[in-house]
C-alpha cells in the first residue's frame, strides 16, 4: 500500500504549471490595490473600450428577458446570430460563409481553447509572431502543442515575412497564426503580404488561423479578412472591441466544414452553448450598430493621433504608426531595456498604468504598449504625467 499522504500527491497538472501569468492583468490588479488606498491611476494598460454599449444591444437584451429567451441555444449558436455574422462578412469582405461553418462562443478566449484543442495533437506546432497577443502561447501549450515564435521587427513594420515563416515550418506545423489589426502593435497587415502568406501556407498544406477581433477598428485603409484569400482558414472574431461588449463575453469561430463537427462536440461538452441573451445582443449589434461604431472609430482616431504625437515628443520611438486596434507600441529602450521594471516604475512614480513589451514575447522587450481606449481627459492627464516622468528620467 502506498503510504504517501494524499495531499503530497495532489498538485496541479503539468500543463497548468506551464501557463505563464497574464501580465496585463497582473499590472491591472496592482493598480486596483493602489486605487483601493486612494491613489489616482490613469489606465493606459488595458485593452477595454471606454464607450458605452450600443442602445440596440441593451434593448435586445431586455426584450430577451421579457420574452423569456433564456434557455440553451443550439450548440453552434442561435441561427439568427450565425446568419447575421455571415451577412456581416458578405457585406464587409465580399465572402460567402455558410452559417453552419460558424460556432458562437462566450468570447474569443473559449474559441481559441476549442480550436487549438481540436486542431493540435501533442507535440504539434503553431507558428505565431513575436511580439504576439500574450495568451496565444498558453492556449497552444494547454492543448499540448508547441508555440513556435517568428520574430517581427520594428524596421520591417512588425510584419511577418514569408521567408522567416517558411524557415520555421516543420513536419509538425499545424497552423500559422496571424493577427491584423495586431495586438500589441496596432499594425494592419497589407493585402499583398496576407496573400503571400496564404500562398506559402497553401504550398505546405497548412491552414492559417486569423485573429480578427480588432476588425472594424481601422483608421487608414482597410483590414482584409483572410477569408478573402482562402476558405481553408480559421477565423476568430467577437464583439468585445468594436461593440464595447467586453463583459458580455461573445465571440465566434469560422472554420472549414470538416472541423465543425469536432468543434461542436467540444462546445457541447465544455460550454453547452453561449449565453442566449448575449446572442440576441450580438445579432442586434451586427444589424443596427453601424452608425455607432463609425462614431467610435472617429473618436479613437483622434485619440490615436494625439497619443502618437505626445509619445514622440517624450522621446519614445514610434517608427511605424499604428492604424488599427487601439494601441501604440512604443520603443522605450533609450530609457530601459527592462520593460517590466520600467512599467512598474512608471506606475509607482507617475501613477500611469502601461503594459510592458515583454508581456507579448521576448522580441517585445524594450517596448511599452499604451492603450488609447480611454476618454480624452484621462488620456491628456496620463500623457502629462508621463511627460514629467520621462523628463526626469532623462535628467537623472
Amino acid at each position: 500500500m502506498n503510504n504517501t499522504p494524499l495531499l503530497k500527491r495532489m498538485c496541479p497538472a503539468q500543463r497548468t504549471r506551464e501557463i505563464t501569468p497574464f501580465i496585463v492583468m497582473e499590472v491591472l490588479e496592482r493598480i486596483h490595490g493602489m486605487e483601493a488606498v486612494g491613489i489616482d491611476v490613469v489606465h493606459l494598460e488595458i485593452g477595454e473600450p471606454d464607450s458605452k454599449i450600443p442602445e440596440c444591444v441593451k434593448t435586445a437584451t431586455m426584450e430577451g428577458f421579457d420574452c423569456n429567451q433564456t434557455c440553451y441555444t443550439h450548440s453552434l449558436g442561435d441561427i439568427r446570430l450565425r446568419r447575421a455574422i455571415a451577412a456581416y462578412y458578405l457585406k464587409n469582405y465580399g465572402v460567402t460563409i455558410d452559417p453552419e461553418q460558424i460556432l458562437v462562443t462566450s468570447g474569443t478566449s473559449p474559441a481559441m481553447l476549442l480550436l487549438f484543442s481540436t486542431l493540435v495533437d501533442p507535440g504539434d506546432e503553431i507558428i505565431i509572431s513575436d511580439p504576439h497577443y500574450s495568451c496565444y502561447p498558453n492556449f497552444i501549450r494547454f492543448a499540448q502543442g508547441v508555440p513556435v515564435t517568428v520574430p517581427v521587427f520594428e524596421d520591417q513594420g512588425f510584419h511577418y515575412t514569408p521567408r522567416e515563416i517558411e524557415a520555421s515550418i516543420t513536419d509538425r506545423t499545424k497552423g500559422i497564426m496571424i493577427n491584423s489589426p495586431s495586438n500589441p502593435t496596432g499594425i494592419v497587415m497589407p493585402e499583398k503580404r496576407m496573400n503571400e502568406i496564404k500562398e506559402l501556407a497553401q504550398a505546405y498544406g497548412i491552414p492559417i488561423i486569423s485573429d480578427e477581433i480588432y476588425h472594424g477598428l481601422v483608421y487608414e485603409g482597410r483590414a482584409p479578412s483572410i477569408l478573402e484569400f482562402t476558405k481553408d482558414a480559421f477565423v476568430f472574431n467577437g464583439f468585445s472591441k468594436l461593440f464595447a461588449m467586453t463583459g458580455l463575453r461573445l465571440g465566434y469561430i469560422i472554420a472549414p466544414e470538416a472541423f465543425m463537427r469536432p468543434l461542436q462536440i467540444l462546445q457541447q461538452n465544455f460550454f453547452i452553448s453561449a449565453n442566449s441573451l448575449m446572442q440576441l445582443a450580438g445579432t442586434a449589434a451586427l444589424k443596427e450598430a453601424e452608425a455607432v461604431t463609425s462614431t467610435i472609430c472617429d473618436t479613437y482616431d483622434r485619440r490615436r493621433r494625439y497619443m502618437i504625437k505626445r509619445l514622440k515628443e517624450m522621446g519614445l520611438g514610434i517608427a511605424n504608426e499604428p492604424t488599427g486596434a487601439f494601441y501604440v507600441f512604443a520603443n522605450a529602450k533609450r530609457f530601459s531595456e527592462d520593460s517590466y521594471a520600467l512599467a512598474l516604475d512608471i506606475l509607482d512614480k507617475a501613477h500611469v498604468g502601461v503594459t510592458p513589451g515583454i508581456a507579448f514575447g521576448a522580441n517585445g522587450e524594450g517596448y511599452l504598449r499604451f492603450s488609447y481606449a480611454t476618454a480624452m481627459g484621462n488620456l491628456e492627464k496620463g500623457m502629462n504625467r508621463l511627460e514629467q516622468y520621462f523628463r526626469q528620467a532623462v535628467s537623472r
